[in-house]
């Protein structure tokens, strides 16, 4: 698909716009933390005390700002993935402690999960590239996991994105007492792995 590379935020050389550029995430991550994907962009302008025209100029579109406040998360899980594959770590247990990392990230704020699901697939999206990579290497801890006999053969990465994406929308919209997503975790991990005979 040969569509305009979407355009990527990034931090400006200019010490002004790297103050301002940096008030804008600030206030945005507080802004979706508390209100979702839906926050305000004029709000978040007014927090981060810019003009909105200004928040423009740095993020022309709401998807770019979700992606700059988003982009070191998922960064951090593909480190992660390819860090313990490099350790050696056991490959059930890299792909359980990885899981759990995407839940908790993939429901940093109500809305992100359907962002993220959108931007896998579509190409257009800023979070695209990251999300490709950060998908790639769950698929790699996956294959890992099935080819060492601990996970089952038929399920597949996009299967296995489903139900992250399940479990964290579970996560998402928890009640502020309860959290219901380390409950839905085990049961997934209970229906994908083999167990000994």
């Amino acid at each position: 698909m040969g569509g305009a590379v979407p355009y990527i935020a990034h931090r400006p050389k200019r010490a002004d716009g790297r103050r301002n550029y940096d008030a804008i995430l600030s206030a945005a991550r507080k802004a979706f933390d508390a209100a979702g994907s839906d926050a305000s962009l004029e709000e978040i302008a007014s927090q981060a005390g810019v003009a909105i025209g200004t928040l423009y100029r740095h993020f022309p579109t709401r998807a770019c700002l979700v992606e700059a406040t988003t982009r070191d998360g998922l960064q951090a899980l593909v480190a992660r993935a390819e860090g313990m594959r490099a350790d050696g770590v056991d490959p059930l247990d890299a792909l359980t402690d990885w899981m759990a990392n995407a839940i908790e990230h993939f429901s940093t704020f109500r809305g992100l999960v359907e962002i993220l699901t959108q931007s896998m697939y579509d190409e257009g999206t800023p979070s695209h590239a990251v999300c490709m990579a950060m998908h790639r290497c769950g698929a790699e801890l996956l294959r890992a996991a099935q080819d060492a006999g601990r996970v089952r053969a038929d399920l597949t990465p996009e299967e296995l994105f489903d139900l992250l994406g399940g479990a964290a929308w579970v996560r998402e919209n928890a009640l502020p007492d309860g959290d219901g997503s380390t409950r839905f975790l085990h049961l997934i991990l209970a229906g994908i792995t083999v167990r000994d005979r």
